[in-house]
Formats: structure tokens, C-alpha cells, sequence
């Protein structure tokens, strides 16, 4: 079976067991059997770390449900982590030798030799971000909620954020912390370190740990991966902070009645959460058309390779710009900080943009057919926050109908396994050809 059959597979075998799990009468807090669809609803969307939901999670599920819940949130998490990064490591070692240079190089330490040393070293940095944020976010929670429910509200939103889940216990999400700085510090900073990455994180660590060996006469030299990346959050960001203040900043519903810098507070949030969290501390129904189209196109693109986020990705993003840019500059090679850009690399983030936007096309058409009665904006933010595996709503998910409910779980199980992979699962591993064919131009553009 090859890797993406068995990625593919795997997905819905925890899909499966989660959607069991979650219909058992000791999993509602009614006691009696769940609905299969909801059931189903839900599993996808904690396994694909989305966060979209079609009941309130606090109230619909007992603490056995939202203990499951959260499993599956952090099994989902965890499992792409693992599995996408120990991926970069197999292509780059069989298929890119550049790629498997340039890993080498970024991360020269012992543990990356064995898979077991790698998978140890995610669920160690994992284990070490929660755990922080947990006493941070129990130290405001237990004021609110008492010692025991504080705790549980900690973990299991600590647990949600580092995943990049969105899931949330209290019923207006996080409407109620929207100007708690310490809330809206730590859950972004969870959202971050989850969607930039494992190898950003790790390697981001050996860099500060070379800064301060002075023994250490070899430079430690940050991948392009790492730059790229890093750079990439950071503008999108910052852009998005900008863009949601002046959107949303006469918006009664939304940031009108706060101060200047609580509306920072709550822009910057909206700016980290619509990169795949799926928190949100506003109404999203009632945001503005620019805000709603703004967010569309951050949760479009997503996090980075290797984390717990969805979307295109941000190296997809900066391939395609840079590509861009190198045309209209008349440039035959694509060239990021004094590096040439593999054609092969290039070819798969037009690809992955294409059968991205394809995907998002048919979800919308689709579930528009089905809801003629929706208005087009809150069915294609609802199709690209389920492929982007974002989980931010406009508030129509609990009113769609089952086939539309399940067009929707297709599509955050395609958003999270890949568009790509999901092909190659299909069609299996390409055949090597001999045939070189002679090359013609053709007019573009």
C-alpha cells in the first residue's frame, strides 16, 4: 500500500472510531443515543483539527464526550504533525535531493536519524507548549469557573489551540475573553507555534541554542524553509491585523464600542485565528463584506508546512509570488534568499492553488443548489473555513441540510489529507516515463 493510501485510510479509520465513540449514550449529555450525523459532523471536524460544529459542544456532549472530543482533536493534531514531517523527510530522501540537503543541513543533530528520535521530539515540544499554556489559561479560568472546571476549560482549550481545532466549551466561543489580554496572548501564540510548524519550532530552538554556545565554532545557517515561512506569518499578520482595524473598526456589531487598543486587541486576534484556529472573538455573521472577503482569503492560504493548520500553505503562497515576480521581471529561474526554486516545486504549488480553488468551487456550487435560500458569501466562507480546516462560521452550519452537512465533511477531510495526496491515493505512484517529447510554444496570458 503506498503512503498516501495509507495516510488516507488512517484518517478515516480515526474518523470512524471518533464518530462511534461520540454517538454512545455516555457521550450526550441527554444519555441517549447521538444523532449519526452529528456524530459524524464532529469527528471530522475535530480529527481534521476545523472546529466547525453543528451543535454547542458544551451543552450537546457530557464530560465523556468532550473527552473524546478532545482526544481526537490532539490524535488529529499530532497524527499530521508526524506524518507530514516524517513525509518531507521520505520525499526528500527518494524523490528532491535538494530537499534532503537542505533538511540535513537545517537540522545536522542525531535525533533526526530515526523516525522514533522525530516522533519523541514532536510529542515532547507538543507536550511542553500545552502544558505552559494550560497553567497560563487556568490562572484566568479559575477565577471565572472554580478550581476543577477551570482546569478541565485550560486543558482542553490548550489542547484546541495548539491543534489549531477551534473547538470551544463556552457557548459564544470567545466572545467573553474578546479584551483578555492574557486569553488572546496565549491562544494566539498556541495557534502560531501549532500552524508554523514543527521543524520551524525546532530549529528555531537549535538556532538560539548555537547563539548562546560559545564553543561552537560552526555557524548554524537557518533553511530556506525557515525563512520563508517565517516571513510569510509574519506580513500576513501583520496585514491582517491592519485590514480587519479598518474594516471593522465602525462596525457596530463587532469593534465600534471598544477602545482603540482593545480593537487592536480583538484585530489581531481575528488576524491569527482566520490562519486556520477557528476561535473567534467576534460574530463572525456580523462582520462587515470587506471583513468577511479579508478573512476568506487569509483562511484560503492557511498555515505553514508540517503544522497543525490548513489552506494552500504560506511556502505555497510565497512560491507563487515569487514566481510571479520573477516573470514579470523576465527572469527564467525562481530565486528566495539567494536560492533557486526547483521547477518540480513550483509545478506542485500550481497544483495545489488549482485543485484548491477547484475544490472550494464545487463545494460552494453544490451546497448553493442545496440552499438556493443562503446568501453566496456565508456558503463560500463556509466551504473554504471547512477546506481550509479553519472552522470559523457565519453561523449556517447547524441549519444546513444532511446532504450538505456531508459535503461539507468531504470537504474537511479533502482539506486536511491534501488535495494532492487524496489524488495520489487514488491514482496510486506515477510510472516513470522515457519519452521525451519535442517542446512548442503556446500563447498564455
Amino acid at each position: 500500500m503506498t503512503i498516501a493510501r495509507t495516510i488516507c485510510l488512517g484518517f478515516i479509520a480515526v474518523i470512524s472510531i471518533g464518530t462511534l465513540l461520540l454517538m454512545m449514550p455516555f457521550s450526550t449529555e441527554t444519555g441517549e443515543w447521538g444523532d449519526f450525523i452529528t456524530a459524524l459532523f464532529t469527528s471530522t471536524s475535530a480529527v481534521c483539527v476545523t472546529g466547525l460544529t453543528v451543535v454547542d459542544t458544551g451543552t450537546y456532549f457530557s464530560l465523556w464526550g468532550e473527552f473524546f472530543l478532545m482526544c481526537l482533536i490532539q490524535v488529529g493534531g499530532l497524527g499530521y504533525m508526524i506524518t507530514t514531517t516524517l513525509l518531507i523527510l521520505l520525499i526528500g530522501k527518494k524523490f528532491d535531493f535538494r530537499q534532503k540537503i537542505a533538511i540535513n543541513d537545517s537540522f545536522d543533530r542525531p535525533f533526526l536519524q530515526g523516525s522514533r528520535n522525530l516522533v519523541i521530539s514532536v510529542f515532547a515540544t507538543t507536550f511542553i507548549l500545552e502544558s505552559v499554556a494550560i497553567v497560563g489559561l487556568f490562572s484566568v479560568f479559575a477565577k471565572d469557573y472554580g478550581f476543577l472546571q477551570g482546569l478541565w476549560l485550560a486543558i482542553f482549550h490548550a489542547i484546541s489551540a495548539w491543534n489549531n481545532a477551534g473547538f470551544s466549551l463556552f457557548v459564544d466561543n470567545l466572545i467573553g475573553y474578546q479584551t483578555s489580554i492574557p486569553v488572546n496572548l496565549i491562544i494566539s501564540a498556541l495557534i502560531i507555534f501549532g500552524g508554523i510548524g514543527y521543524q520551524v519550532i525546532i530549529e528555531c530552538f537549535f538556532w538560539i541554542l548555537d547563539k548562546f554556545n560559545s564553543k561552537n565554532n560552526q555557524k548554524f545557517d537557518l533553511s530556506l524553509n525557515f525563512k520563508v515561512v517565517t516571513r510569510t506569518t509574519l506580513i500576513l499578520l501583520l496585514f491582517g491585523t491592519i485590514a480587519f482595524f479598518i474594516t471593522e473598526s465602525h462596525n457596530e456589531n463587532t469593534f465600534a464600542n471598544f477602545s482603540y487598543h482593545e480593537q487592536l486587541i480583538m484585530a489581531w486576534f481575528q488576524s491569527v485565528t482566520t490562519r486556520t484556529a477557528g476561535f473567534n472573538s467576534i460574530d463572525i455573521g456580523k462582520m462587515t463584506m470587506a471583513g468577511l472577503f479579508i478573512s476568506i482569503g487569509l483562511m484560503f492560504v492557511g498555515a505553514s508546512p508540517s503544522g497543525t493548520g490548513g489552506g494552500i500553505k504560506t511556502t505555497t503562497l510565497s512560491i507563487l509570488l515569487n514566481s510571479t515576480k520573477a516573470v514579470l521581471r523576465g527572469q527564467e529561474k525562481v530565486i528566495m534568499y539567494k536560492r533557486e526554486v526547483a521547477v518540480s516545486l513550483i509545478l506542485k504549488a500550481m497544483a495545489v492553488v488549482f485543485g484548491s480553488a477547484m475544490t472550494v468551487v464545487m463545494m460552494t456550487l453544490i451546497i448553493s443548489l442545496l440552499h438556493p435560500d443562503f446568501q453566496f458569501i456565508a456558503i463560500l466562507f463556509e466551504v473554504v473555513s471547512a477546506f481550509a480546516t479553519v472552522g470559523l462560521s457565519t453561523g449556517i452550519t447547524a441549519s444546513l441540510s444532511a446532504l450538505a452537512k456531508l459535503a461539507l465533511v468531504f470537504t474537511m477531510y479533502l482539506g486536511r489529507v491534501g488535495v494532492l495526496l487524496f489524488m495520489g491515493a487514488i491514482v496510486g505512484d506515477p510510472r516513470p516515463s522515457r519519452i521525451n517529447y519535442p517542446p512548442e510554444n503556446l500563447l498564455v496570458g
